[in-house]
């Protein structure tokens, strides 16, 4: 991105995708202001993917490292996967944010700050020792110093506002900045903001003055001789939106539910970072959905299992620490044989651990984790929009083998964003419910489809149809309980069969690739756009290098052997110490299956993971 003057006149210069990322004090705006730089970009026809980046505190102290809050985002006219390793652009509204953002900048691109926050106080808070606009610091940067706050302060005079509002408008200066540095529509934004301060005129017109006045101040300094234009993306005709992974989790469960013509009831307990679900169902009760915010884990996942049970689409959501927590009733639901779906938004722990980080460290809960024999289906969701698709197909599996389904997400994949094209309830893949059916005038709640093993969804109260429910263990047939130890094998063996033959009914793995590489690298859930990022730039190098991408977990899908075994090298990458990995060695012994790893809160990036490839790929 090299800056040009063409007889001393701003040229346009066109690009195939650029990064952005915004970052300054929990109260400066970024989410926001990165939020809806996006929302214009898709509506420009840009692909892009997102990664907001919060804080861990609460109420860290303003300036300090601990309380910058960032927001990426790559857009591009080519199929974009990631929100890209480095920012081609960053704005920095403090020295705090420079300080904790400025890894994340490519060197030779442009660092747009605050400089008007640049004073000896906040240097000092940030953790700089000297001032880094003066001391070499940023010498590899092409730095805009622009007097943001003063600028916004002078803009918005004359308007009945106090300092407070005045300052909380500085984030629609800097995006109004990027609008004309990247060649931008306002009028999106303008929109949003009278939307938003409707009830309050002068904050509406205040945020649009900033938004103006950063546009025609970034059009007129030279520190910006050149403006980029990255054109509209070639994709499939439709209608889009913007979506997150939270909201198309949450979209994905209200559609399977009106497939089924049943109710949606979702049973929670706020927990970062799945409370959004919560907030996005709650808004759809015209829809026949039912949510309730429990008092604390335990009742959110009985609540839903009482829905399961009464013939309704029983969910609910939750973290790793909830997801602990809920253990014992999930055992119950295997044991009850009722469909219920347990969406997991994982972040980094144990414990409290890092709430607004991601991570991929809970596979070992949600394939072992609950006392006993109690095998339940776990998939994994790989990209903010076909969020939806998997908390779909999380009913579907549920509701057809009558059994709990894990669904894993991920802090990324949650507040991640992209375009998603709206499907037709009529193209979405048809929910059969098990009815049930009498033998002789007789019902057995315990009979069961010859196929696929599971027992019928008998609603309480049918006359007919009475029986018993719980967690002691059930005689074969008739449901009642039973104490025998040949049946208590028998029903164990029942259930883990059951599980294992949802193989049947899941897509078999596809290899991305020519099929006989040296190296095949393998992913699951929120890793698929860096890994197939890697890839396939190092498959344009002619390396010898595969892909596969695992969203079935357990079981897995029925090709997995024979695909491994045509490699010298597995190499599973995720975020945690490898317990997929470890997985698959139990499952495949002998097989070469060796692990990549990161722990850090953070994503992987493309060209971490290409040096990695690389290496394997010359031993």
């Amino acid at each position: 991105m090299d800056d040009t003057l063409v007889n001393g006149t701003k040229t346009t210069k066109e690009l195939e995708k650029v990064v952005i990322r915004f970052a300054g004090d929990s109260g400066d705006g970024m989410q926001l202001t990165g939020s809806q730089f996006s929302f214009t970009s898709a509506l420009w026809g840009n692909d892009l993917a997102t990664f907001p980046d919060f804080p861990a505190e609460i109420r860290a102290p303003q300036g300090t490292v601990e309380g910058v809050s960032g927001f990426q985002v790559q857009i591009g006219k080519i199929d974009i996967y990631t929100p890209g390793d480095q920012a081609d652009v960053l704005v920095a509204m403090n020295p705090a944010a420079l300080k904790s953002n400025l890894q994340f900048a490519r060197k030779g691109g442009n660092i747009i700050i605050d400089m008007d926050a640049f004073v000896e106080r906040n240097i000092e808070k940030a953790g700089f020792k000297t001032n880094p606009l003066e001391d070499g610091t940023l010498n590899d940067y092409n730095v805009v110093e622009a007097p943001i706050s003063s600028l916004t302060k002078a803009a918005l005079e004359g308007l009945q506002l106090d300092n407070k509002s005045i300052m909380r408008s500085k984030n629609m200066f800097a995006l109004g900045m990027m609008y004309w540095l990247f060649d931008r529509s306002l009028k999106e934004t303008e929109k949003y903001i009278e939307d938003k301060f409707r009830k309050t005129p002068a904050l509406a017109e205040g945020n649009k003055r900033a938004l103006n006045a950063g546009y025609h101040y970034a059009e007129t300094i030279e520190a910006l001789p050149a403006r980029y234009k990255v054109p509209p993306a070639a994709i499939e005709k439709g209608v889009y939106r913007h979506i997150s992974g939270n909201t198309a989790t949450a979209w994905g469960l209200i559609a399977a539910a009106e497939k089924l013509g049943k109710q949606l009831f979702l049973g929670s307990y706020p927990i970062t970072p799945a409370s959004d679900i919560l907030h996005e169902l709650s808004r759809h009760k015209n829809l026949g959905v039912i949510t309730m915010q429990a008092e604390d884990e335990i009742a959110a996942v009985c609540s839903a299992i009482g829905a399961s049970y009464a013939g309704q689409v029983g969910v609910t959501t939750s973290s790793g620490p909830g997801i602990a927590l809920k253990g014992e009733a999930i055992g119950l639901a295997v044991m009850a044989e009722v469909p219920l779906v347990v969406v997991d938004v994982q972040r980094g722990g144990p414990s409290t651990g890092l709430p607004t980080k991601t991570e991929q460290a809970d596979i070992n809960i949600a394939v072992y984790g609950r006392n006993s024999e109690s095998p339940a289906v776990v998939i994994a969701a790989s990209t903010p929009s076909n969020c939806f698709e998997f908390a779909y197909q999380a009913v579907k599996l549920a509701v057809e083998h009558m059994t709990p389904v894990i669904l894993l997400t991920d802090g990324y994949l949650a507040n991640g964003s992209e375009p998603w094209k709206y499907p037709k309830l009529a193209d979405l893949p048809p929910i059969k419910v098990n009815e049930p059916q009498k033998t002789n005038g007789t019902y057995y709640p315990y009979a069961r489809d010859p196929e696929t093993l599971a027992r019928a969804w008998a609603l309480p109260g049918t006359t007919g149809l009475e029986h018993r429910i719980g967690g002691l263990e059930k005689q074969d047939i008739t449901g009642n309980v039973s104490y025998d130890p040949q049946n208590h094998e028998k029903m164990v063996r029942t259930r883990a069969e059951k599980v294992s033959r949802v193989a049947n009914y899941i897509p078999e793995l596809e290899v991305i690739g020519k099929g006989d590489g040296k190296l095949l690298v393998v992913g699951w859930g929120g890793t698929y756009g860096g890994l197939l990022t890697s890839v396939k730039e190092l498959q344009l190098a002619n390396k010898k290098i595969d892909f596969v991408h695992f969203n079935y977990i357990n079981p897995l899908p029925k090709n997995t052997r024979q695909i491994f075994e045509k490699y010298d090298k597995i190499l599973v990458c995720e975020l945690n110490m490898g317990q997929f990995a470890s997985l698959l060695r139990s499952r495949f012994p002998g097989l070469n299956i060796l692990s990549y790893n990161k722990i850090q809160g953070q994503p992987f990036l493309v060209t971490e993971l290409k040096e990695v490839f690389i290496n394997h790929l010359k031993d």
